[in-house]
């Protein structure tokens, strides 16, 4: 205050904030924490989940829930499919991970297998064009079997999701899909590759971040 008074003592004066002022929730980003979440209650609602049981799940009152579902205010509401169309408009909005969490969830029932791919604060890379020859062909134990339980539309199949690690690609969940593709000679796929923590993205851009072309449409 001494230092301003130097300068402008009795006068009136005029201090900008340096920034525009934002929305609650935005600094911190709770603000688009709640709208991933609503996303995934309106998918799971989509998918067959009760009113009831989504407050269980969420931990909210069947009105908060019902206000989520039926909101006219939807911004970016996107209709999940287990397609290649589909994950790539999740992609451009910048929710992959929504896209792959409904796949699990709703077309591979493959609960387990989120928290598995999910843990760690997983980076995700795609949708990309992928050679197929650099899945590794031995196999990846997942701890789950899931040969014979797709529930997906062979007309309009999905992308496939490849995990890197130490440097090697590899199909943990999709390998009837994978067989399929290789069984027609196919050369390069649609892909989302989940990257185990920074320091396999930083492995994978290294070697990679600058091959794959992005599926930026269908």
């Amino acid at each position: 205050m001494k230092e301003i008074q130097k300068y402008a003592a009795g006068k009136l004066l005029y201090i900008p904030s340096g920034e525009e002022k934002r929305a609650w929730g935005e600094t911190s980003g709770y603000r688009e924490q709640l709208r991933r979440r609503n996303r995934m209650i309106r998918n799971k609602y989509a998918h067959g989940l009760t009113v009831s049981e989504l407050a269980d799940k969420y931990f909210l009152s069947l009105d908060s829930i019902k206000k989520i579902i039926y909101s006219k205010k939807n911004d970016k509401m996107l209709t999940y499919s287990p397609s290649v169309e589909s994950a790539v408009k999740y992609a451009n909005a910048g929710l992959i991970e929504e896209w792959i969490q409904c796949y699990l969830l709703f077309t591979r029932k493959a609960a387990p297998i989120v928290d598995d791919l999910m843990k760690g604060d997983p980076l995700y890379f795609g949708v990309v064009k992928f050679p197929l020859r650099l899945i590794q062909r031995e196999g990846y134990d997942t701890g789950e079997n899931l040969s014979g339980e797709s529930d997906e539309d062979v007309s309009t199949p999905p992308p496939l999701l490849i995990q890197y690690d130490e440097g090697k690609f590899y199909c943990t969940v999709q390998q009837e899909l994978l067989a399929s593709l290789r069984q027609c000679k196919v050369n390069a796929y649609p892909t989302i590759i989940v990257l185990k923590g920074n320091s396999e993205y930083k492995r994978f851009m290294k070697y990679y971040g600058n091959i794959f072309i992005y599926v930026d449409k269908v």
